[in-house]
């Protein structure tokens, strides 16, 4: 058996080092109950900015929103900086494998990334959100195919799917053939039917599916930020819904709304090999015949120099 974890906890949004911090607190807390992979909300550190618009219509922007996304950037980290440093050694020390949401600056633009970290290894993968959704595509930069990592844990291969990438089908199918056994889906949906998403996902990859989405109020953010709609929450800007289902679709735990909490299960990758027996969506249930999905995997740049 293999014990995971799922954090439900809110961010420090914008203050790269506070919420490094609670992360390393929440992973040591995670080792003391045994947990030996932790999986962390959608831009736990970085902030998701949800209701803000960064001074933006079309055909428009404003100075207050441009000094707005210069106070988002400022909260976002690079890969090699002293935060994933710090992520690594926490997870070295407590010897947990890590999938952990943030937001990723790379040069002059912002990435919704998950990171997967090893204890012996460090940083062994990485997965920038494909299909940033709406308008977060203002804030966001696009990740590619060659992001589409995945990490071996001695309780199975661990791959992520971002928020709403879970309704691209193709994206589901490329995961499920990558022999993806423990499936982690960082979250900002905090919404009802997020939960009926997960219990498909995890039916149809005969898959361990691990959520993970943030409580987080109107005032963990700055006073004078600005959350310019209403929310259906009011001051609650997510209100959870983590939860950790098994290959046949059964809750193990969760789900979990409107507080800060950490829920565990123990996984027995056995539950993943007899639910094979009727459906494999990439072998004995596929149709190559008629249905073929070519994945690029090669990393995608603007600007090529050669010699």
């Amino acid at each position: 058996m293999y014990k995971v974890a799922v954090v439900q906890a809110a961010s420090v949004p914008f203050d790269a080092d506070a919420a490094t911090a609670k992360a390393e607190r929440l992973i040591a807390e995670v080792a003391a109950n045994g947990g030996e992979l932790a999986v962390f909300p959608e831009a736990f550190i970085g902030g998701y900015p949800k209701g803000t618009s960064f001074g933006t219509a079309i055909g428009t922007r404003t100075d207050a929103g441009r000094v707005e996304y210069e106070r988002y950037v400022s909260g976002a980290i690079a890969l090699d900086g002293e935060e994933v440093g710090r992520l690594e050694r926490a997870s070295a020390e407590h010897g947990v494998h890590l999938v952990m949401g943030i937001i990723e600056r790379l040069g002059n633009t912002l990435y919704c990334t998950a990171l997967m970290i090893d204890p012996a290894a460090g940083l062994v993968g990485k997965h920038r959100k494909l299909m940033p959704t709406a308008t977060e595509r203002l804030v966001w930069g696009f990740g590619d195919g060659s992001t589409l990592d995945t990490m071996e844990t001695p309780g199975g291969r661990v791959g992520t799917v971002i928020c709403w990438e879970n309704y691209m089908p193709l994206m589901r199918q490329a995961m499920y053939a990558k022999g993806v056994q423990i499936y982690c889906a960082p979250t900002a949906d905090d919404r009802p039917t997020w939960q009926s998403t997960m219990q498909h996902v995890a039916i149809e990859g005969r898959t361990f599916v691990l959520s993970s989405c943030q409580v987080i109020m109107r005032d963990a953010f700055p006073a004078d930020h600005p959350v310019e709609y209403e929310l259906p929450g009011g001051d609650t800007l997510m209100r959870g819904g983590s939860v950790i289902i098994d290959p046949s679709g059964s809750v193990l735990a969760g789900p979990v709304f409107d507080e800060e909490a950490i829920l565990y299960a123990e996984i027995d990758q056995a539950a993943k090999v007899r639910s094979h027996l009727d459906f494999d969506a990439v072998g004995h249930y596929a149709r190559p015949d008629v249905f073929s999905l070519t994945v690029n995997t090669a990393p995608t740049e603007s600007v090529r120099f050669t010699s």
